[in-house]
């Protein structure tokens, strides 16, 4: 019997090596960052401070609260939009199976350009360039729409099924027929969902870019901090929780139905 089948479970010393690599960087990182129970002790009791002031909820100002949301919601609606109508020909312009590589390169450069920065430092670069308000809120997450569904799409379309789309070819049929009878019908399912989960993510991301000046109820809670108005602060915080909960009952349901 060899050396190899006495010893079935061998230590793997390379992966020792990493995890205890690992460890020392984690210790070395968190004494760089002063990351110390002192610090966080204090923190725990400012935080306890903090919910204290924040509790009882304010609704006093709901109309201000609701205009913000409704601002917010605007702003994810358009831009999810939006960037459906745009990943739509940039995922199958990006489909290397569909696409020729001269067309499919530089259209994935452009997504991946479209994913490279955060949507809070887009939303910044458009509040420069066009202002504050809603516009550069709906510009930003359109740039992080693009960037997203289009990526999924454009792998989706690469995994179906090529004897449709060959059958359709022979047939006759010219681009936007095969396109429209043999493509969309393999992946429609999976954009659809693609599309359900960025309107979700718009809906968090609206509240977060207003912040920044890009409009939405993010404005406000901004302002609210600023003045150190807690409670009010709480009120906006219950409301974003019920409207991602209610866009997530909603997407669901629709989801179920598709299925």
């Amino acid at each position: 019997m060899s050396a190899a089948a006495r010893r079935a479970f061998a230590p793997n010393w390379a992966a020792r090596a990493g995890f205890a690599a690992l460890a020392l960087y984690v210790v070395y990182a968190t004494a760089q960052l002063d990351l110390t129970w002192a610090r966080l002790s204090i923190g725990f009791g400012e935080a306890g401070r903090l919910f204290a002031r924040m509790l009882p909820p304010n609704f006093a100002r709901w109309e201000l609260l609701a205009e913000g949301m409704l601002e917010s919601l605007q702003i994810a609606v358009l831009s999810t939009a939006l960037g459906i109508l745009l990943s739509l020909p940039l995922g199958l312009l990006a489909a290397r199976n569909i696409a020729p590589w001269f067309v499919a390169v530089p259209v994935r450069g452009f997504i991946a350009v479209c994913r490279s920065l955060h949507y809070v430092i887009v939303a910044i670069l458009f509040v420069k360039a066009l202002g504050f308000g809603a516009l550069a809120g709906v510009a930003a997450l359109t740039v992080a729409s693009m960037g997203f569904i289009a990526k999924l799409f454009a792998e989706a379309v690469e995994e179906i099924s090529m004897k449709p789309v060959e059958a359709a070819r022979a047939a006759g049929g010219g681009t936007l027929a095969v396109l429209i009878h043999a493509v969309l019908p393999q992946v429609a399912s999976r954009f659809t969902g693609f599309c359900l989960y960025q309107l979700d993510s718009n809906l968090r991301n609206s509240t977060l870019v207003g912040i920044v000046g890009a409009g939405g109820i993010g404005g406000t809670l901004f302002a609210a901090f600023k003045r150190f108005d807690y409670d009010f602060v709480s009120a906006i915080l219950i409301a974003i929780i019920a409207l991602i909960f209610l866009a997530e009952l909603l997407s669901g349901r629709i989801r179920a139905a598709m299925r």
